[in-house]
């Protein structure tokens, strides 16, 4: 627990430094950051430091001052970017879920897996799947996993794979990373990633990736219905569309907030 206070101490100390900086001070010397900050100068040089080794500060040529970096635009658009995905998607997600389908959820990768930051379900319970905004999921085996690796550079995919070797966690849960490069691939040709019962038994999910406007994928929706009553073919009749679209629709959004950061970030 004192680990954990420490850590939360070390974070708050670190938004004063950064916080110190405004609009009347936008170049400041280690003794004007620490009074801002009420740190004493030997924390505060330590905090700048590791903000410069970071990226967020930077020392300003032939001089001794200190100013922030454009990356500290990015910590505020990420955190807008990640809200407009949840509001923008929750009415997307609903009219995804009925009848036919039973869950439907927005997720980003989190190193080797997957987080989800939206979520609505109408069913599953008979499946006991409960997940909740904030569950996480191996990326290797989900749908939503495979759907933002597929928009990633091959090295980066194998890099995701090799942080976490895949374990089988269904009888139909595909561990060979070979195997898994090669089905990432065919979801970057197809546009949707498709997970058969390879995450949790009884369960298929669709999805697709949201890219900004440079193509990155930022998140990936996924829509979910239990594996008994109907075909794969039916299944996919019902729930391909509509992610392909909700994802679509929110890859819209994205982009144009990132023209927005875009221009921000021009001189």
């Amino acid at each position: 627990m004192s680990d954990e206070k420490n850590i939360v101490k070390s974070v708050a100390k670190a938004f004063a430094v950064l916080q110190a900086f405004g609009p009347d001070a936008t170049e400041m010397v280690l003794a004007d950051v620490a009074r801002a900050a009420r740190l004493d100068n030997a924390g505060a040089f330590r905090l700048l430091n590791t903000l410069v080794m970071l990226g967020y500060v930077e020392r300003v040529p032939d001089t001794r001052r200190f100013r922030l970096t454009f990356k500290c635009l990015d910590l505020g658009f990420n955190a807008i970017a990640r809200s407009d995905l949840r509001s923008l998607g929750r009415p997307l997600l609903r009219a995804i879920v009925g009848e036919r389908v039973e869950a439907a959820s927005i997720g980003v990768l989190d190193g080797h897996e997957v987080v989800y930051i939206e979520r609505i379900q109408a069913g599953l319970e008979r499946l006991a799947v409960d997940i909740r905004v904030g569950n996480r999921v191996p990326a290797f085996s989900s749908a939503i996993g495979r759907a933002i690796l597929s928009r990633m550079p091959v090295d980066a995919q194998r890099a995701v794979l090799d942080a976490s070797p895949p374990r089988r966690l269904t009888d139909h849960t595909l561990i060979d990373i070979d195997s898994i490069l090669e089905q990432i691939a065919e979801t970057g040709r197809l546009g949707y990633a498709f997970s058969d019962q390879e995450t949790v038994t009884g369960l298929r999910v669709i999805a697709a990736p949201i890219t900004d406007v440079d193509g990155v994928p930022i998140a990936g929706l996924s829509a979910a219905a239990p594996a008994f009553g109907r075909t794969v073919d039916e299944f996919l009749a019902d729930a391909l569309e509509p992610t392909r679209n909700a994802a679509e629709r929110l890859s819209e959004a994205a982009r144009a907030a990132g023209g927005m950061a875009a221009h921000r970030h021009s001189p």
